[in-house]
């Protein structure tokens, strides 16, 4: 007998959130999704693994970093990486948790030449250091400058 079988329509998003967990099962440790884009908490240890599928594996290519950002909850820094794969609009939104007295991250430059002044810039302002960035120094602000003036506990200089 042939039964019909139900057809089941897998979005490039649910495609998506799949080979990452597949590669990396402990990556992961939120999901959800806003205005269409697949928004993922990643374990930071996973954050490079992750970005080096998302733009290697040809049924993602994500090969646009749009930008790096950072927010400093005061009892941690958050890092929000907004990547698109161009040829399909996709859109995904990787944030990590760091912690605030030792905000370290493996730089993404190698994934995206594009996050080299975008992770200069983030460390200038919020004091992230980027492992493995082949030119980490202040972007903005003079070399000799003391603190980071995006965090919540930065004096401003008389």
């Amino acid at each position: 007998m042939n039964e019909l079988q139900p057809l089941i329509i897998v979005t490039m998003t649910e495609l998506t959130e799949k080979n990452i967990r597949d590669a990396f099962p402990k990556a992961v440790v939120q999901s959800s999704e806003a205005d269409g884009a697949l928004i993922l908490k990643l374990n930071a240890t996973m954050l490079l693994p992750v970005c080096e599928l998302l733009r290697s594996n040809p049924e993602l290519g994500f090969d646009y970093l749009a930008d790096i950002t950072a927010i400093d909850w005061k009892d941690r820094i958050e890092l929000v990486y907004r990547i698109t794969a161009l040829a399909r609009n996709e859109k995904i939104v990787l944030r990590v948790d760091l912690d605030r007295a030792n905000p370290t991250i493996d730089s993404v430059s190698s994934v995206w030449k594009g996050a080299i002044f975008q992770e200069r810039e983030v460390y200038d302002l919020m004091g992230v250091v980027f492992t493995g960035h082949p030119d980490l120094r202040r972007i903005l602000l003079p070399e000799d400058w003391e603190g980071y003036p995006l965090r919540k506990d930065y004096v401003i200089p008389d």
